[in-house]
């Protein structure tokens, strides 16, 4: 009875993966989302298409077609980790020709795209604290990344601090890099026009605290995947961040803030399946406030 027990659960768990592996990483999907958050002397509505964690490989026309099939925003932001190694540089950037904003195009960088992936024990994100630890790596090409990205018409906001305007929107544009690998410049978060509308940038979640404290009412960040593995009631079994557990992923209300952590298009080069987790792309229409 035991044996079969045993057997019939050692089944499942193989199903499982071979679900995650074959049909749900490619499960791609967009979801849309309102936020009403828009001071009253901007324009009306501003769409924000939010790409994260694409992790491309060399080839991957799947994801291709994808996004090439999402509709225009007016701001599009990919919140790092384009890449599943270098060798995915090339691809990537064309694949994202396609989804440039009518107005900006913004991206900051994450691990991935500084560093070559390697093997990683999973039992390891299981253990507190040691996910994120600093480990001896391979460098990738991130120049190559950046300088393709923008001579494509995108915007590098790595550790940046500026004002922009969005269609009579006056913005004040925190940009940080990855918090995950502390790379991370919170020098630059303190507010310099606290009357215009703030918007925070970032590839982990770890640093939306920070955001918010210095009153940008509007943060996107990715990163977590989601969790990747998620289960009925637990929810995420891993999040690789230092947020709770219940922060990893969808639109988070920070106190007068709105934070929106993207799960992400891919997955790791070496965990390439993903459960009751799909891969999503937001399209983020931001709406005045009610008064």
């Amino acid at each position: 009875m035991l044996a079969w027990v045993a057997s019939s659960i050692a089944a499942a768990g193989l199903a499982c993966v071979a679900y995650g592996v074959a049909i749900e990483r490619h499960a791609y999907r967009l979801v849309r989302r309102e936020i009403a958050i828009l001071p009253a002397d901007g324009p009306a509505t501003l769409s924000v298409l939010h790409l994260s964690d694409l992790h491309f490989p060399a080839k991957d026309e799947r994801k291709t077609r994808f996004l090439a099939s999402l509709p225009k925003a007016d701001v599009t932001v990919v919140t790092g980790d384009f890449l599943a190694g270098s060798d995915g540089i090339e691809t990537a950037v064309a694949a994202l020709r396609a989804n440039r904003g009518r107005i900006a195009s913004w991206f900051v960088l994450g691990s991935n795209d500084y560093f070559e992936p390697r093997f990683v024990n999973p039992l390891r994100y299981l253990v507190a604290g040691r996910a994120g630890r600093p480990r001896r790596a391979r460098r990738g090409r991130p120049r190559d990344l950046v300088s393709r990205l923008e001579a494509d018409g995108w915007r590098d906001l790595t550790n940046v601090h500026d004002e922009v305007d969005l269609d009579g929107l006056r913005v004040e544009l925190l940009g940080l890099d990855d918090a995950h690998i502390r790379r991370h410049d919170l020098r630059l978060a303190p507010r310099r026009s606290p009357k215009e509308f703030g918007i925070a940038v970032m590839h982990s979640p770890d640093s939306a605290p920070e955001a918010v404290a210095c009153d940008y009412r509007f943060v996107v960040a990715g990163h977590t995947h989601g969790g990747q593995v998620r289960l009925p009631i637990a929810g995420a079994l891993v999040t690789n961040s230092d947020l709770p557990r219940s922060l990893v992923s969808g639109l988070i209300r920070m106190g007068d803030a709105f934070v929106h952590v993207s799960p992400g298009l891919g997955t790791g080069k070496y965990a390439p399946f993903r459960f009751l987790c799909p891969p999503e792309a937001t399209l983020l229409e931001l709406r005045q406030a009610q008064r």
